[in-house]
């Protein structure tokens, strides 16, 4: 599942053509979540994947998240993670891996390894998603490692569970205690990687394996590296983010 933008067709066709090399499991379906967009339709035709408008995954749009300030707008960043939960409504099979749309892998990549979750992680993450964890659960985040790496397995069983617990907390809809749950003063308030992965490291130790993502942040054009480029890049690491998009952060 990519959640995706107009703004992300230069790196979107490259997404896709690595999750179909890289990813080490059968893959059922290649959903690509947007607004309405005939170009980004014709995309998902011409690569076999299946377009769905987001307005189908979430009963609100980012028109009803009241998130900025002066300097930032981050309604359509926070709207762009719940559909990520609300993966749950769209696909079919037991896990989902989402995919940011400016981020390929570049070396193959596994996600379940002897019923265990693979997580790719990183050491560094913003103070503020915890504090927001803290307030939809009610505990404290433990994991010793950050989780918001631009790619995550979610098991529907228990993306499913985390709402329900949040919903039973809070007395309304998952995403409305989310919305409320974030301190609309801080720029950064909420992940949805961060949230998921403490989630379950909180409740299934034993069945989480963490590996250090190795990704790398570029700001060229993902379609200008060479092919003798990504190769050596891939002798350091995982995967490449072509941080350009100002869409969903906008």
């Amino acid at each position: 599942m990519i959640p995706a933008i107009e703004k992300d067709l230069g790196t979107l066709p490259h997404v896709i053509d690595a999750v179909r090399l890289h990813v080490r499991h059968p893959i059922g379906r290649i959903y690509v979540v947007s607004p309405e967009s005939e170009r980004i339709r014709k995309l998902c035709k011409r690569k076999g994947c299946t377009f769905v408008n987001e307005r189908k995954v979430l009963p609100i749009t980012k028109n009803d998240i009241h998130y900025s300030s002066k300097r930032w707008e981050r309604s359509g960043w926070l709207y762009q993670q719940l559909l990520k939960l609300g993966g749950t409504s769209v696909v079919s099979r037991k896990h989902y891996l989402v995919v940011d749309a400016d981020t390929v892998f570049i070396r193959p990549h596994r996600f379940l390894v002897d019923g265990k979750t693979v997580f790719y992680c990183r050491k560094w993450s913003q103070p503020e998603y915890f504090v927001t964890y803290r307030k939809l659960t009610g505990e404290r985040a433990k994991a010793p490692r950050s989780f918001v790496t631009h790619y995550m397995l979610f098991d529907k069983t228990k993306v499913s569970a985390m709402k329900r617990d949040f919903e039973a907390k809070h007395g309304t809809r998952w995403y409305r205690a989310i919305i409320r749950s974030i301190n609309k003063k801080k720029q950064f308030g909420f992940s949805e990687y961060e949230t998921y992965g403490n989630y379950l490291y909180a409740r299934h130790p034993g069945k989480v394996v963490m590996k250090s993502a190795q990704n790398k942040s570029l700001h060229s054009n993902a379609g200008a590296l060479s092919a003798e480029r990504i190769r050596k890049l891939a002798t350091k690491f995982r995967s490449l983010s072509f941080h350009k998009r100002k869409g969903y952060a906008k």
